[in-house]
């Protein structure tokens, strides 16, 4: 089985790295020259182009930053054939990326157009989890095609879900951002709140932790340093998973908010702070950075 990984970044080269540690045959390619270096350094062969990449692949992943960058690598464009036209007759195209669910979609169609065959599959884990292994995967589309995916899906990740049809793994994964977004929020205001109150942030969390607070936002990405040493907090906010990530992912949530008229205020209003935060300098931090934005905006 030959694959090519398309979008070799932070997210993407770790994965192709586990590919190629669990013995498949994978050509990348990635449209910024430092990565293409990281790549080679990490062992992985480079191609010229995506399509030299995905030329005669029986696999085709893609970690792409928009929902356009997928559907154009699809489509081509000039000199460029586009993948599905220089994949292996019934390639399965995986899509890796977080886009909307429309799109995710409308890639979908392109795909099956081509005679090819398609999934979405988001992922969540955060770079830790790409260099780990333990990514969870989110996928839609066809079970017989996800039945082929999971050998591959299993070398990158520990936890792989079938959500349903095509467009159904960017659904799971966009409600999944939703609620790390309001909770993080809603931790670090809790953090801020005790601070104000006098309370120490081990006290808090060890209540919280083992109450009904209790949360990934909390236990995992705890927003203040000590409690969870392994957290952003005590590398200075250092990502994980970008402020400028989350205002991306409730941009697509508000999308979807839209399309399916859900009154969802906490959803959108999380949209709203992130956004402001990754208009800034937090756009390059840890989304748990938050935490500072909200004691800048509280008045002593």
């Amino acid at each position: 089985m030959r694959i090519a990984f398309l979008g070799l970044g932070h997210m993407g080269l770790p994965m192709a790295v586990n590919l190629v540690r669990a013995g498949f045959d994978v050509t990348g390619f990635d449209v910024v020259p430092a990565a293409v270096d990281a790549a080679r350094a990490a062992s992985i062969p480079v191609a010229a182009s995506g399509s030299d990449a995905a030329a005669g692949c029986d696999v085709v992943i893609t970690m792409f930053p928009s929902g356009r960058h997928v559907i154009d690598a699809y489509r081509g464009a000039g000199d460029d054939p586009g993948l599905l036209a220089v994949a292996a007759p019934g390639a399965l195209f995986l899509d890796c990326s977080t886009i909307a669910v429309d799109e995710a979609r409308a890639a979908h169609e392109l795909a099956v157009s081509a005679s090819m065959r398609s999934l979405d599959a988001p992922v969540s884990g955060g770079v830790v989890g790409a260099e780990n292994g333990t990514l969870a995967f989110m996928v839609g589309g066809a079970e017989s095609d996800f039945e082929d995916a999971l050998p591959i899906l299993e070398a990158m990740g520990r936890r792989v879900v079938h959500c349903g049809e095509a467009g159904l793994g960017q659904a799971a994964k966009v409600c999944n951002n939703m609620i790390l977004g309001v909770t993080q929020i809603a931790v670090a205001e809790a953090f801020v709140l005790g601070e104000r109150l006098g309370l120490s942030h081990q006290a808090l969390f060890d209540v919280a932790s083992n109450a009904s607070g209790q949360c990934w936002a909390l236990t995992t990405n705890c927003p203040v340093p000590g409690p969870v040493p392994t957290s952003p907090a005590n590398r200075e906010y250092q990502p994980g998973f970008a402020g400028a990530l989350m205002a991306k992912d409730l941009g697509l949530a508000a999308q979807a908010l839209e399309l399916t008229g859900v009154d969802a205020r906490m959803g959108r209003l999380a949209g709203e702070i992130y956004t402001a935060f990754a208009s800034g300098p937090g756009a390059g931090q840890d989304f748990s950075g938050i935490i500072t934005t909200i004691r800048d905006d509280s008045p002593e």
